[in-house]
């Protein structure tokens, strides 16, 4: 389990992993496979600009959602992004410690904490390190306790995300999914429940429709529609379709 501190530490490693990959990229303008429409500079802009949103958020104690920002100016080289994601790591994180994990702030998830802005600042940022290093042809390397913690952190708040809420009534059905990490303890089903929330999710081992075995690491980019359900990583039993079906709703 994961503390505050905890958060807003690896957070912080993360931000600065993620400007090492982006000051590495032979070409800011090339594509970025895993976000499609995305290239390395669009990756740093947003994560860039969604650190500077929360900082925002939790400095000023905002009871409602405050409109987004966006980069000062379009830099015109790697070196450039990644000075100006590290820029805003520093007041991103005095913000956070400042406030502590309880502090009543608006959240785009259940929640409304500081809190919840530390955690999700985490998970954030390590999926698009992540997606930096699929661009690169690098396989991310995520610490087990953040990667299990950050499938947690995605299915607590993937009824409330904006973009595949609506979607997530059409699942089938009375299907489900299940995930079974290798190299960890963690074991989820996820239920499709048909109504508007969408989902029901618990930790532990059941009998699903799909279920797909590998490292808690794999099984993060696969909840985030980074890693297909056809790579050799994996282990898939059941139904495969369902799978996909969840994948295609549910990418973020």
């Amino acid at each position: 389990m994961l503390d505050h501190e905890g958060f807003c530490q690896r957070a912080e490693n993360e931000i600065a992993a993620l400007a090492e990959v982006i000051a590495g990229a032979p070409d800011i303008a090339s594509d970025v496979p895993s976000c499609p429409g995305w290239t390395f500079a669009d990756l740093a802009q947003h994560t860039g600009d969604v650190h500077r949103w929360a900082t925002t958020i939790v400095e000023t104690r905002a009871t409602a959602r405050v409109p987004f920002p966006e980069a000062d100016s379009p830099w015109a080289s790697a070196d450039g992004w990644a000075q100006w994601l590290t820029s805003g790591a520093r007041p991103l994180l005095a913000a956070l410690r400042s406030a502590g994990p309880l502090t009543p702030v608006w959240s785009w998830g259940p929640g409304r904490t500081s809190g919840w802005w530390a955690r999700r600042m985490l998970h954030e940022t390590t999926v698009h390190r992540a997606d930096a290093e699929l661009a690169l042809g690098v396989g991310p390397v995520i610490d087990p306790v953040v990667a299990a913690d950050g499938i947690d952190e995605f299915l607590f708040n993937l009824p409330s995300a904006r973009r595949p809420f609506k979607h997530l009534s059409s699942l089938p059905a009375g299907a489900s999914v299940h995930l079974h990490a290798t190299d960890h303890d963690g074991e989820w089903l996820i239920r499709f429940t048909g109504d508007t929330s969408g989902i029901s999710w618990s930790r532990g081992h059941e009998k699903a429709t799909v279920a797909v075995r590998g490292a808690v690491t794999d099984l993060l980019l696969v909840a985030y529609g980074r890693m297909p359900a056809s790579n050799e990583r994996l282990a898939v039993f059941g139904d495969p379709s369902v799978l996909d079906a969840w994948q295609q709703k549910t990418a973020l």
